[in-house]
């Protein structure tokens, strides 16, 4: 029973982290989400890292599952058969792990079979708390699934407004914008970049989801992005641009630290904002006009 007590802990610890903490770099959920992203990365064909992404979030909630599963399993275990009834059709007494683990999945999922059912006082607490928990469990993660698509959109957002800049400056055709760009559109990107990097932090399965469309992928544009902070802050004109792309420029820093906590980059800013478009296989060219 002890150790089935360990691996529910370990479970429920491993979801409140994720759905409502900051999960550490080595907790079991990142370290699952981190291997499947590596899987992706071998894995033949231009196309597989945008299975990541969703096949780390399916991955999680299941290895939840079987956590919580096998725990509960493990409780029950010593108990077999003397602490249940059995129905009179079951062909024999279970005594196996085997039956222990087909109970606690029945009881987790809530789906109620009745052929076997909790006969000790304990094991009639034991058993709806059970089912309470897979319940939460259900919720949290079609919780957990809605909110990351608002996240995924205000990455892509911004990442679609930097990249328009990027192919102004780069139109022979256009004036292009000011320089410096006015001191509230550095503003603007400084708080959206803020709002993106809390949100991998909050969310961290969101690394993990892959944009085709160089369009909307924030590391192929992050570089450039970094420009823009370079070249405000060498302004000596405008001290609105000068502060502002100042504060751009700490914001990237900070982005660039959490980005290198997922994939243990090494280097100043430029590089772990390089080494993440490669991550992610992007590229950022510029596409003429």
């Amino acid at each position: 029973m002890t150790g089935g007590a360990v691996v529910i802990a370990v479970a429920l610890f491993d979801v409140f982290a994720t759905l409502f903490s900051h999960p550490r770099r080595h907790s079991p959920s990142r370290s699952v989400m981190s291997a499947t992203w590596s899987v992706c990365h071998r894995l033949p064909g231009e196309r597989a890292l945008s299975f990541a992404g969703p096949v780390s979030f399916l991955v999680v909630v299941t290895s939840w599952a079987v956590l919580l599963g096998v725990g509960w399993a493990l409780v029950y275990w010593p108990w077999m058969p003397e602490g249940f009834l059995q129905a009179a059709g079951l062909r024999g007494a279970g005594t196996g792990l085997v039956d222990a683990v087909s109970f606690s999945l029945v009881t987790l999922t809530t789906l109620g079979y009745g052929d076997v059912s909790p006969a000790q006082d304990l094991l009639r607490l034991a058993a709806p708390l059970e089912s309470l928990l897979g319940l939460g469990l259900l919720t949290a993660s079609v919780s957990w699934l809605l909110s990351i698509f608002p996240v995924l959109s205000r990455r892509r957002a911004l990442a679609y407004e930097i990249r328009l800049l990027e192919e102004v400056g780069a139109d022979s055709t256009d004036p292009g914008p000011p320089s410096p760009l006015p001191a509230s559109v550095y503003a603007d990107l400084t708080s959206r970049l803020v709002a993106c990097e809390r949100d991998m932090v909050t969310f961290p399965v969101t690394y993990y989801f892959h944009d085709d469309d160089a369009r909307f992928a924030l590391p192929a544009v992050m570089c450039h992005l970094l420009d823009l902070a370079e070249a405000a802050r060498r302004q000596e004109v405008s001290t609105d641009a000068h502060f502002h792309g100042g504060l751009l420029l700490r914001a990237i820093d900070d982005f660039a630290a959490t980005v290198a906590g997922f994939r243990l980059t090494a280097g100043g800013t430029r590089d772990v904002l390089a080494a993440y478009a490669r991550d992610h296989a992007v590229t950022g060219p510029v596409r003429s006009a």
